[in-house]
C-alpha cells in the first residue's frame, strides 16, 4: 500500500469517530428535546383552589408549554430548569398583557425549580419570557379566559 493510500484509509477510520465526538445530544440550541416530566402543562386545580400550572425549561431556549389557559383568579406557577447548563428566569414582558403582574423568577440555576403565586382577572394573553433568553425566541404566552 502507498503512503498516501494509508492516509487516506486511516482518515476514513478516523473521521466518523473524531465527528461523533463534536456532536451532543446536550449542546445548548441544538434544537434536542429533553424529556417533559409527567403533568408539564396541565392546569389543576389545587384543594385550596388555586389554579397549579407547571412549566419546564431546558438547554434548547423553549418553555414548555409555551402556551398555556387559565381562569380569572390565583395561580401558582411552578417553572422547573432541566437544563444541564443553561440558566433561565421568568417574567411577564413588560407593558405587552391587558393587565400587570408583578411576579417573576429571576434566576432559575440548572436543575432548579421555583413558584410564584399571582393573580389575573383581565382576559386576553399574557406574553412571558426568559429576557436572557429573548432573542433565541424562548418566549411563551398565557392566555386567561374571558
Amino acid at each position: 500500500m502507498s503512503r498516501r493510500t494509508s492516509l487516506v484509509a486511516a482518515a476514513m477510520v478516523l473521521l466518523p469517530a473524531v465527528l461523533a465526538g463534536c456532536g451532543s445530544d446536550d449542546a445548548p440550541g441544538s434544537g434536542a428535546a429533553q424529556a417533559t416530566a409527567e403533568g408539564i402543562g396541565t392546569v389543576t386545580v389545587a384543594p385550596d383552589g388555586v389554579q397549579e400550572i407547571t412549566l419546564q425549561t431546558q438547554d434548547d431556549y423553549v418553555f414548555t408549554p409555551d402556551h398555556f389557559t387559565v381562569d380569572p383568579g390565583t395561580v401558582r406557577l411552578t417553572v422547573v430548569n432541566v437544563a444541564k447548563q443553561m440558566t433561565h428566569n421568568f417574567t411577564w414582558t413588560p407593558d405587552t398583557g391587558p393587565e400587570p403582574i408583578d411576579s417573576s423568577i429571576s434566576l432559575l440555576a440548572p436543575g432548579q425549580e421555583m413558584t410564584i403565586d399571582f393573580e389575573v382577572e383581565t382576559p386576553g394573553d399574557h406574553p412571558f419570557e426568559c429576557s436572557f433568553h429573548v432573542q433565541l425566541g424562548q418566549v411563551g404566552t398565557m392566555t386567561v379566559r374571558g
